[in-house]
């Protein structure tokens, strides 16, 4: 489980970067997004725990480094 402090999402650009991180780790998984979206909340904490309060730098990243990185922390 993520350490840092929960986050929820709380603008538009937050919100596309999740979905962006959501449907590129799907697909990279060969998986539903809706799967994706289960891992990353349901008793993981990724989400709102890693992604969204790490998003000033995480989306300045490569989409690969996205991807390898969100799958590391999975």
């Amino acid at each position: 489980m993520i350490n840092l402090k929960q986050k929820p999402i709380s603008d538009e650009n937050e919100l596309s970067f999740a979905i962006f991180c959501i449907e590129n780790v799907a697909l990279k998984l060969g998986v539903s997004a809706d799967k994706v979206y289960h891992a990353l909340t349901d008793g993981s904490g990724i989400l709102n725990g890693y992604i969204v309060p790490c998003y000033d730098i995480l989306h300045s990243q490569s989409k690969e480094y996205i991807v390898k990185d969100i799958i590391s922390c999975m």
